[in-house]
């Protein structure tokens, strides 16, 4: 099983399957906190910094491995993603009459975007790959 795990994410096999489905996992993110009262139920398990924290990291982590280039190339391209994906979750919450979009929910996601990009960038740079 981590075999098959290290194999679908730290690997250059499939870098198209972890970026088109860190943008699936968006799509999913947009639409199940537009439904009425699915935030409320999750604000039982979790707090809103800890779901935007864990949920554009790993958006965040999809983007860096699904992207080309070099790791210096990747972080940012990560980041700048991730800060328009959080930007385009709070304007679509915006929209609806029981949310609302806030810029410190963005802040959130960006700094985890910052956070984790820069990780791997330090990993991936002293990692070895043989292609």
């Amino acid at each position: 099983m981590l075999k098959l795990l290290h194999l679908l994410l730290l690997t250059p096999t499939w870098p198209r399957l972890r970026y088109w489905g860190a943008m699936t996992l968006f799509a999913l993110i947009v639409i199940i906190g537009s439904i009425p009262g699915a935030r409320a139920d999750a604000a039982e398990v979790a707090s809103g910094i800890v779901l935007h924290s864990c949920a554009y990291a790993v958006l965040a982590f999809l983007v860096f491995t699904g992207s080309t280039g070099t790791p210096a190339q990747r972080a940012p391209k990560a980041v700048l993603t991730i800060a328009a994906m959080g930007a385009i979750d709070e304007l679509v919450q915006s929209f609806l009459p029981y949310r609302h979009g806030a810029v410190g929910d963005w802040l959130v996601d960006c700094s985890a975007a910052i956070v984790t990009s820069t990780m791997l960038w330090a990993l991936w740079t002293n990692r070895r790959v043989s292609t």
